[in-house]
């Protein structure tokens, strides 16, 4: 990013360091000099000032590219947004072009995926709209070998934290595994960019994705992750549509229960769905109606716990089983979000009519 600065610099271009962590290294706050950098702004947090981008100084120099670093980073309470990522969009807005950074385990839809390869909960996080919206994506591709040994020079870390970082998180498994999947996110943006969506013509089959929310699903977040890698391998619209049946409305269902649906609409939003919220008592009907009308091909519903013995004796099926044999022209994916491993190798259980 900063060497990219330079040479835009070094092309008349007007190009300003918004912010950068150096985190202490020598070589990176070397390549900082020779450019102009915004000064940190301070934001008072219990007491204690925490310095953070300064995004209204950046606003009013305007430049026409602006550096800012770790893009999943989570500002201090107090400041315009709550995450860097929203700064950024405030710039974009503002006309200013952004180079920024991040890592592959920061990308929402991953979070499940990066937890079940390398055993770590992510707690920085963007959508993964920031990346597909992006105008060109620069993987900066190092040898897990080669990352290990800037580590133990201390080019990362202080070398006091060398030791924990290569017994954990940087261990060579886990490298190895991150790269693969950074590989393959790059490969899956590039044919992104590379196919157009062709216009809607009649007889088209359809090929939208659409996910089924539940007001008492376990694991929406895992669903939801699914459906979106699952849209983006297709390149394809998707959707996430939420039914509330008079037992769900807001006076009958506890405000634990509200707040659980509040927040996976929210990350629903946020992973780039289109998010739908009906009314109706017959569900299996309702999703299938909306699968109608917006061309979806693709619906995604978590795994049902499985039916008492009784009710089974007395021909009850679930939602998942009925939905399957009403589906028409529909591929129906039945996920087992519980067990959380939704990597590019998991093959969910399907079943099309």
């Amino acid at each position: 990013m900063l060497q990219e600065g330079h040479r835009l610099k070094e092309e008349g271009i007007d190009v300003i360091i918004g912010l950068v962590e150096t985190h202490g290294r020598a070589e990176v706050a070397k390549l900082t000099e020779g450019l102009e950098v915004v000064p940190k702004g301070q934001i008072q947090y219990r007491g204690i000032a925490i310095e953070e981008m300064d995004l209204d100084a950046m606003l009013t120099r305007k430049p026409q590219i602006a550096l800012v670093d770790e893009l999943a980073h989570t500002n201090a309470p107090g400041g315009r947004n709550a995450k860097r990522y929203l700064d950024v969009q405030d710039l974009l807005d503002a006309g200013i072009n952004v180079i920024s950074t991040l890592n592959i385990q920061h990308l929402e839809s991953l979070y499940d995926t990066v937890e079940a390869l390398v055993g770590v909960k992510v707690h920085e996080r963007l959508p993964d709209s920031m990346l597909a919206e992006a105008d060109e994506v620069v993987n900066v591709d190092l040898a897990p070998e080669d990352l290990q040994r800037r580590l133990k020079e201390g080019k990362v870390y202080p070398l006091e934290r060398v030791p924990t970082a290569l017994d954990n998180f940087f261990k060579r498994t886990n490298l190895d595994e991150l790269r693969e999947l950074t590989l393959r996110e790059l490969a899956s943006q590039i044919d992104l960019k590379r196919r157009s969506t062709p216009d809607d013509e009649p007889g088209m089959a359809p090929d939208q994705v659409m996910v089924c929310l539940s007001s008492r699903g376990p694991n929406s977040a895992a669903l939801l992750r699914y459906a979106s890698r699952l849209a983006g391998r297709l390149n394809r619209n998707w959707y996430a549509v939420y039914v509330q049946t008079h037992r769900e409305t807001p006076t009958v269902i506890d405000a634990a229960i509200q707040r659980h649906i509040s927040e996976t609409l929210t990350l629903a939003n946020q992973l780039g769905a289109i998010v739908f919220t009906y009314k109706g008592d017959d569900i299996v009907d309702t999703i299938l109606h909306f699968a109608r009308e917006y061309r979806v091909g693709h619906i995604v519903i978590g795994r049902p716990s499985p039916l008492p013995l009784l009710k089974r004796l007395l021909g009850r099926k679930t939602l998942a089983e009925r939905l399957i044999l009403r589906a028409k022209d529909h591929t129906v994916v039945v996920v087992d979000a519980k067990a959380q491993e939704k990597t590019e190798k998991h093959n969910p259980t399907q079943a099309g009519t």
